[in-house]
């Protein structure tokens, strides 16, 4: 394929680099990706070594040690030219996404577009890494606080994007002045290995150290786990399931490590009587099929007031059975295939789940078969007809089901089925009153980190910072005044006086 060959990739791959040279290890087992759009072969990767770790490792804490003194602007000059080579290979890597993850081809690219766009956002933020001024009680002092370079970033990133994430830590982390060492999900390596060949060309053009972009695929309970027990690393973002985060977040905090966690998400869109239903319909049908639900903010509840409820149900039912289901690289269809047979049968599980537990599916569910579906990865959308309190209800399957919920009275009691998870990364509301707006934006409403109102869960810009509450982890990444959790902080007092008054007027004669 004329992709793979532009970006790199080969038959056989390794899995570890400095940013200029692959480590040839090849006796810790051989990955082999499988494409979930037909079940074919793409290439396989090499497991990377406990001594790969290490050797990486050491390397970007040297690289660190030039890094931080370089001038932010020149580094984003860096991060400027990693964005024109993504503009280069955007199709190609695009493609080679939806192919290894099986989204859309439209999602495919969008997500290169998104590195593109939060490389144009962190060149702009290598000149506003700024600190405040503070007001001294001393006469003569100046107080001020300023932010210094914080260290190797490690980013251990999921499969359902798997390279925006990266980007989204890691072009923050270099303007900061931060070295990255980045350990993908093992289900989509291909494409990690492809943005490292990308790199290359940038590194090698500005002589850059090597070690400032760093890549590692190997296994979690043995890279993995040294990844989040070393102190070298002050930093690690998690992003994947609640249970993978809560375990880092102990092992990092147990030696003062700093997390960025990113895990699951339960988003529910909200529908009141005033709601523009024209409008919120593609906003809820994307935001629950799209890349196959396999979105943390993928909308998983649809939280209806009782009088439209009938009439959202039907239109609902109808335009999921427009859906086109197929391969993700032709533009005409809608959704692909799940990541893999794991992810269906975690599908299957749940409204099997729902139905015992007094649930009723109305569309879809089937897992396809036949012409087109050979990578028995292609399952039919779900709808359901659910309670919130129901346990399937209050985990999130990482599928495309659609609970339908319905609420009575108030805005104020479907905010209380919104807020009524575990997890609280995205939510919207679709109101034409403004009342019911604010009420949902107030201290009392929506408790994720995201709350749209009249658009949907998913499709964050990466110029706000990302991320949620409660069991989602509370980190947060992109934009915003997120890049703050790449640096270190400190303050600082000058005394330009000629005498040492002590602070709150204390008296210390010697």
């Amino acid at each position: 394929m004329d992709f793979l060959t532009e970006l790199g990739i080969k038959d056989k791959n390794f899995g570890a680099s400095t940013g200029i040279e692959w480590n040839d290890t090849t006796d810790q087992g051989e990955l082999k990706i499988v494409s979930p759009v037909d079940g074919k072969l793409i290439a396989s990767v090499y497991l990377a070594s406990e001594q790969n770790y290490e050797k990486l490792v050491s390397i970007s804490v040297e690289a660190f040690k030039v890094w931080r003194m370089v001038p932010a602007p020149k580094r984003g000059e860096v991060v400027r030219q990693i964005g024109l080579q993504l503009r280069k290979h955007k199709d190609a890597l695009g493609t080679l996404v939806s192919y290894e993850m099986g989204k859309s081809l439209q999602e495919g690219k969008g997500e290169v577009q998104e590195m593109i766009d939060i490389c144009d956002f962190a060149v702009g933020q290598s000149r506003q890494l700024y600190g405040s001024t503070m007001v001294s009680e001393r006469e003569h002092h100046r107080m001020y606080d300023q932010y210094h370079p914080l260290g190797v970033v490690g980013t251990i990133s999921a499969f359902n994007f798997p390279v925006a994430v990266w980007s989204w830590n890691a072009m923050i982390a270099t303007v900061c002045g931060d070295t990255n060492l980045w350990k993908p999900s093992s289900k989509v390596p291909l494409t990690a290995i492809a943005v490292q060949n990308i790199l290359a060309a940038v590194i090698k053009a500005n002589d850059l150290p090597e070690g400032l972009f760093c890549l590692i695929v190997g296994r979690g309970s043995s890279v993995g786990e040294r990844l989040l027990s070393d102190k070298r690393v002050p930093l690690v973002s998690i992003t994947g399931s609640t249970e993978v985060g809560r375990h880092g977040a102990q092992v990092i905090a147990k030696r003062f490590g700093k997390a960025i966690l990113e895990l699951g998400g339960n988003n529910a869109i909200i529908l009141t009587p005033e709601a523009d239903l024209k409008m919120a319909l593609p906003a809820i049908v994307f935001g629950a099929v799209g890349t196959a639900g396999q979105r943390c903010t993928s909308t998983r509840r649809l939280i209806i007031h009782e009088s439209i409820y009938e009439k959202v149900k039907a239109t609902i039912v109808k335009a999921y059975g427009g859906l086109r289901i197929g391969d993700p690289l032709d533009e005409n269809n809608h959704v692909g295939p799940l990541i893999d047979k794991g992810a269906v049968e975690a599908f299957s599980n749940a409204l099997v789940r729902v139905v015992e537990e007094g649930g009723r599916v109305i569309y879809g569910g089937e897992v396809l078969t036949g012409a087109g579906y050979e990578s028995g990865c292609y399952v039919k959308p779900a709808v359901v007809e659910a309670e919130n309190s129901y346990e399937i209800v209050q985990e999130e399957t990482f599928a495309p089901i659609l609970y339908l919920l319905s609420y009575q009275g108030e805005v104020e009691n479907a905010i209380e089925l919104q807020n009524g998870v575990v997890q609280g990364l995205s939510s919207a509301i679709f109101t034409r009153n403004l009342l019911e707006a604010e009420a949902f934006l107030s201290a009392a409403g929506s408790d994720c980190g995201i709350a749209n109102v009249n658009i949907g869960t998913s499709g964050a810009e990466i110029g706000g910072a990302f991320g949620g509450e409660k069991e989602t982890g509370g980190g947060r990444e992109s934009g915003s005044d997120a890049w703050k959790a790449y640096m270190r902080r400190q303050t600082n007092t000058i005394n330009y006086g000629r005498t040492l008054p002590l602070a709150q007027g204390i008296k210390f004669d010697i």
